[in-house]
This record gives C-alpha cells, sequence and structure tokens, in this order.
C-alpha cells in the first residue's frame, strides 16, 4: 500500500463535511511517519494560494482538525507504540481524539478497550473510517461527561492550545486513574498534579512548516 492512495477511494461523508469548509479539497489515504498506521488527511499540497478569503476565514473559524495530525498526536502515537507497556490490557481514553491517531495506536500497542472522545461528530466519524482502515475496534463518546467509569489511562494530545481548556487538567483527574498530556504549544505549563516527563520531536502530518518550536512536543504525567 503506499503512502497516498487514490482520491476515490476517501468516505464521501467526510470529503461533504470537508467541502463545506475547504472546497474543490480532497481527502488521501496517508501512513504517518514511523508508524503502521493510516489516516484519510488532507493532501501534502493543498494548494493555499488559491483560497479565498472566504474559504480561509471558515478555516480558522471552523477548523476541521481531523485533516491533519497534529504533532503532539503524533508523537503520541509514535511512543504508544514504541512503549506498548504503558496501555497493554488497560482501559484506555483518548480525548479531543481528531483523527483517532492516539486511540487507533493505542489499540494496536495492546489496550484492551479504548474510547475516542471528542466533541466534534466530524472528528467522531473520521475517527470511525480511521479505525476501518487499521483494522481496529474503538468505542465512541461525544461528551467526556457521560463516561461512567473510570478509566485506567486517560491520553490527551494537543488539547491545550487554548487557554479556555486548561480546567480539563482538573476534570482528567476525576476520569483517568493515569493521565498523560502531550502538547507543543504550551510553554507555561504548570499544575500541582502533573510532572514533566520528557520531550519527543514531531511535525504535523502532512508537514504545515511550522515553526521549529512546534516540533517540540511536551509529555506530561499524573504523580
Amino acid at each position: 500500500m503506499s503512502d497516498l492512495q487514490e482520491l476515490s477511494l476517501a468516505p464521501q461523508h467526510l470529503l461533504d463535511a470537508l467541502h463545506q469548509v475547504i472546497p474543490d479539497s480532497s481527502l488521501l489515504r496517508q501512513t504517518l511517519p514511523n508508524t503502521s498506521i493510516d489516516l484519510w488527511l488532507i493532501p501534502p499540497d493543498l494548494p493555499t494560494e488559491r483560497m479565498d478569503d472566504e474559504v480561509i476565514r471558515r478555516i480558522w473559524s471552523d477548523t476541521p482538525y481531523w485533516i491533519f495530525c497534529w504533532a503532539s498526536g503524533l508523537s503520541m502515537a509514535q511512543w504508544l507504540l514504541a512503549e506498548p507497556e504503558r496501555v497493554r490490557g488497560k482501559t484506555v481514553l483518548d480525548f479531543g481524539a481528531g483523527s483517532g491517531v492516539v486511540a487507533i495506536a493505542a489499540k494496536l500497542a495492546g489496550a484492551a478497550r479504548v474510547i475516542a472522545c471528542d466533541i466534534d461528530l466530524v472528528s467522531l466519524a473520521s475517527c470511525r473510517e480511521n479505525a476501518e482502515l487499521n483494522n481496529v475496534t474503538l468505542e465512541y463518546l461525544a461528551d467526556l461527561y457521560q463516561l461512567d467509569e473510570q478509566v485506567d489511562v486517560l491520553l490527551a494530545a494537543d488539547v491545550l492550545y487554548d487557554q479556555s481548556n486548561r480546567f480539563f487538567l482538573d476534570e482528567f483527574l476525576r476520569f483517568g486513574k493515569e493521565v498523560w498530556v502531550a502538547d507543543s504549544r504550551v510553554k507555561n505549563f504548570s499544575h500541582p498534579q502533573y510532572v514533566k516527563e520528557g520531550e519527543r520531536s514531531a511535525s504535523t502530518w502532512p508537514d504545515l512548516d511550522e515553526a521549529n518550536e512546534f516540533r517540540n512536543v511536551s509529555f506530561y504525567r499524573t504523580l
């Protein structure tokens, strides 16, 4: 299977959702760097120079996060595949799942159950399609507060970019016995219940040619 697959194979309902934000765009099946994971993502050669102001406005106001594999998500997925003992045999929740890359990696790493959680229903649809690409079975949840159990491991990648999301650091403690957070954009992370565990390097895929500072992903875990 090549890294880039034919557009005709892309799920039509995902294309329809994408076209509401970026008309005439496409989705391609792509294999993520240093993994065996395939995802439906925006093509690397997205012609941004041909986008009019209205399209740019829609992208910023209604960003379809699931069309990219963001650096922190890719880094966390690579970490899980390299250290499967972190989740093997456990119940795992991927918060803010987006494309589902972290959830898929957790399942491939041997997690007993994996729940992809995202408030965006199109993102959950993307998770379903991407899970099918990788022959894994996930569970899906649109509202964290509907979780009726405490999972063994709660994973969250690239969800702290918005200052208003910081309160989730406290909420995660309620829903996960162990919490891991990966982020490349927060430089002043400080919380008494979390400790910095290390750093990994990754870039958003397809590569957005972001500044080098956003390619450095910090990992935090609960004490």
